[in-house]
Order: C-alpha cells, then sequence, then structure tokens
C-alpha cells in the first residue's frame, strides 16, 4: 500500500520504518528538519507537508497534540477523498471524533488507533493498537496496522480507541510519578535507588513503569528522550479533561499532573518523563 505516514519523531519514524519494512511504500512528513533528516538516514523518504507527498492511500497521523491534528486537517481540504485516515495520535475522544468527521465530509474513511508501548516496543514492531472504527475500514487498514503490532478492536466509533488510551495514559502517568516518588523514598531512607529499584522491580510492587523509567530516573538529567515531560503534560491534560466530562474523580492523576507541570514550569518540559523525579528535592 502507499502510505503517507504524517509525524515522524521519536515514535512515530520507528513506526513508519515497521510499515515500510513491511513491504509499502511509505513517504514521511514532518514539519521539523531536523526529523526529516534523521529520517533520511534511515531510508525513509521524508517532505514537509502533506501535500509534497505522492498520493497515498492510507494515511496515518502520528502528530503530538489536537492542535497540530486539527492544523494538519486544516491543509488538507478535499484531498482526502478515497483515502483511508488512521489517527494514532493521543487526542483524546472528542478530538477524533471532530477532526475525523471533517475528515468524513470530505470523503474519506477514518479510523481511531492510538497506541500504547513506547518508543522502544515502536522499534520492534511491538506496540498495542487500540482500533476503533467502521470493522471494514479496519480490515483495510490492517496490513498496514499489523506492521506496527498488536491491533486490539475497541469498538464500533471513533473515540472508542481514544477513550481506551485515555485510561491507559491514566494509569502510566500515575505509575511514573509513583515509581519517581518511591525511588525519592529509597534515597531518603538512606538506601541505594539503584538497589532498591533491583531487589522490588520483580516482585508484587513491580510495574511496566518502574522497570522502564527507574533506570532512567537514577541516570541523571540528560538521559536520552524517548517521551518528553511535555507529553505527559498534554496526555495527562487530556485525561483530567475527558474525566470531567464524563464526571469521574480522579485524585491519583491530579497529583500526577501536578508533577508533571511542575517539571514543565521548571524547564523540563523537553526532558525525558523520567524527570519528573526532579521535582523531589
Amino acid at each position: 500500500m502507499n502510505v503517507t505516514f504524517v509525524g515522524i519523531g521519536a515514535i512515530g519514524l520507528p513506526m513508519a520504518l515497521q510499515v515500510k519494512n513491511a513491504g509499502h511504500s511509505v513517504t514521511g512528513v514532518d514539519l521539523s528538519s531536523v526529523a526529516r533528516k534523521i529520517a533520511q538516514t534511515t531510508g525513509l523518504s521524508a517532505v514537509d507537508a502533506y501535500d509534497a507527498a505522492p498520493a497515498a492511500e492510507v494515511v496515518v497521523a502520528m502528530v503530538a497534540t489536537p492542535a497540530q491534528l486539527a492544523a494538519l486537517i486544516d491543509g488538507v481540504g478535499q484531498a482526502v477523498a478515497g483515502q483511508y485516515w488512521v489517527i494514532m495520535s493521543t487526542v483524546g475522544p472528542a478530538s477524533v471524533r471532530e477532526q475525523g468527521e471533517r475528515l468524513r465530509r470530505a470523503g474519506a474513511r477514518v479510523v481511531d488507533a492510538p497506541v500504547t508501548g513506547g518508543v522502544a516496543r515502536a522499534q520492534t514492531g511491538q506496540l498495542v493498537i487500540f482500533a476503533a472504527g467502521d470493522k471494514d475500514d479496519i480490515g483495510a487498514v490492517r496490513p498496514v496496522l499489523d506492521a506496527m503490532g498488536s491491533v486490539r478492536i475497541t469498538g464500533d466509533n471513533l473515540g472508542d480507541g481514544q477513550s481506551i488510551k485515555v485510561v491507559n495514559q491514566h494509569l502510566c502517568s500515575v505509575h511514573i510519578v509513583a515509581a519517581a516518588e518511591a525511588l525519592n523514598l529509597a534515597r531518603l531512607l538512606g538506601l541505594e535507588p539503584a538497589t532498591v529499584l533491583e531487589l522490588i522491580e520483580k516482585g508484587a510492587a513491580g510495574s511496566w513503569m518502574l522497570s522502564d523509567r527507574g533506570p532512567r530516573m537514577l541516570a541523571g538529567t540528560d538521559v536520552s528522550v524517548t517521551s518528553a515531560i511535555n507529553i505527559f503534560v498534554k496526555d495527562s491534560d487530556l485525561v483530567a479533561a475527558a474525566a470531567e466530562g464524563c464526571g469521574a474523580e480522579i485524585p491519583m492523576l491530579a497529583v500526577a499532573n501536578a508533577r508533571y507541570h511542575q517539571a514543565a514550569d521548571t524547564g523540563l518540559g523537553t526532558r525525558d518523563d523520567s524527570r519528573v523525579i526532579e521535582t523531589w528535592s
């Protein structure tokens, strides 16, 4: 299939490469010249605008925010007619419904398919994909989705996938902050945090986020960025907005959300999300 992949940053690029390696023709699109140059070093063709890419059967949107998704769709007009659009960004149910409806009115078929698993699983094609929408539309884009990970059908309506991703990001947000708090507690108890991490991560107190983020929390501010603080500011804000919309109480998410905002406000927004630990002193 001919695929245009919009958003080839830290997680988008390895996803696009998995699609390319599965035999599809893929062109990356990104406003960042740095992202395009990195993509080109991997052999992935990259351009700076949707309309600069060859005509595509499938367009994957992996932009960072609801505003970026809206801006992307602002610029495509009627050119989307006959295309399948797969929205894989974490933008929340309200955004995917609004922008999906705009695409449908312009003649596109739309699949809501956010992912979880982070950069590590994107690099191995082992993401979990929460796919929602018309079953025939999902079936049509399965060759592209299957290249990136395991597809879980989550519902018939746009927003069903994003709603599950909201629940997912609630837990991820809280788990990262909980890991940081616990490792800081270990330090203040006079223990060696690295030793504590090794002892507890495989037991009942362990979590995927503790094992994945814990070592990076102990590595220092300049650890490589796989997911920035600003991403969890955005994602935890989306969770808070969705919870407010349905009247859910989320006190633990509120605490985590405040920590991400605190980290961003102190200049850590572009650092790895593990650096939320620096909000403890």
